[in-house]
């Protein structure tokens, strides 16, 4: 089974600048989730780990990691590292560049966010045989428990101005109403069958969802960083790679 990791970083951050390099614990943000793509890949042969970005800077910053399974080869071109050109973008771009340069296909593609680096082995594991247990399922994503109930307690504008629940339904409780989740973030896995299709976003007809067993949040304000790097510092978080 060959395997690619994509890490997709761009340089630009109107939230937190530079914030795929900022310092987290004395360590670059996005040192946690190449060091962990280096373990996956070390107990799953077959795997190979590439970076896509169009930052000069964020190249420099990986170069100095000294991580030996990273391949920075690849450049991004501009048009896939604005605001509004997407993700999935860059993955099938550096998708089709690992598989001309190391000449074979993948069976499945694993997208790392940096942003979101809680995440164990056993996640990615699981996930996967999920995904391949599931034939017709294009690929997989993590997911935690919503804090908030679309059919319950969220509302959206009307046209009127007035509010109305964002899902239809008449639910006494916020336990009755049917389970939703929060996109963490933190990986998708695609089987090689997702990109033979058009795709303009990761969710499908045939899109399957992993629930993490564990605390997993975005890090996309500075207050963010800083609870993370308490956590880290007060060795709070019980995962192996991220310290």
């Amino acid at each position: 089974m060959s395997i690619l990791i994509t890490v997709c970083v761009r340089g630009g951050s109107k939230g937190i600048p530079g914030k795929n390099i900022k310092d987290l614990n004395n360590k670059p943000l996005i040192y946690y989730t190449l060091n962990f793509a280096e373990k996956f890949a070390e107990i799953h042969p077959g795997t190979f780990i590439y970076l896509s970005t169009e930052s000069k800077e964020i190249k420099e910053v990986v170069k100095d990691l000294n991580l030996s399974m990273v391949n920075i080869d690849h450049n991004r071109p501009p048009e896939l590292a604005t605001d509004t050109s997407g993700k999935l973008g860059a993955i099938r771009d550096l998708k089709e560049f690992a598989e001309k340069q190391q000449k074979q296909k993948f069976n499945y593609i694993i997208d790392l966010d940096v942003t979101s680096p809680l995440r164990s082995i056993d996640d990615l594991e699981k996930s996967l045989e999920m995904l391949k247990a599931h034939e017709e399922a294009l690929n997989i994503f993590s997911v935690s428990p919503a804090n908030r109930n679309p059919y319950f307690n969220m509302v959206e504008e009307k046209g009127d101005g007035y509010v109305k629940l964002v899902k239809e339904g008449n639910f006494l409780s916020r336990q009755a109403a049917p389970v939703v989740y929060d996109m963490n973030a933190s990986f998708y896995i695609f089987s090689s069958n997702f990109f033979k299709r058009s795709f303009s976003g990761a969710i499908t007809e045939k899109t399957l969802a992993y629930n993490v067993p564990h605390l997993c949040f975005d890090l996309d304000e500075p207050i963010d960083f800083e609870f993370m790097e308490f956590l880290l510092s007060k060795d709070k978080l019980n995962f192996e790679f991220i310290k």
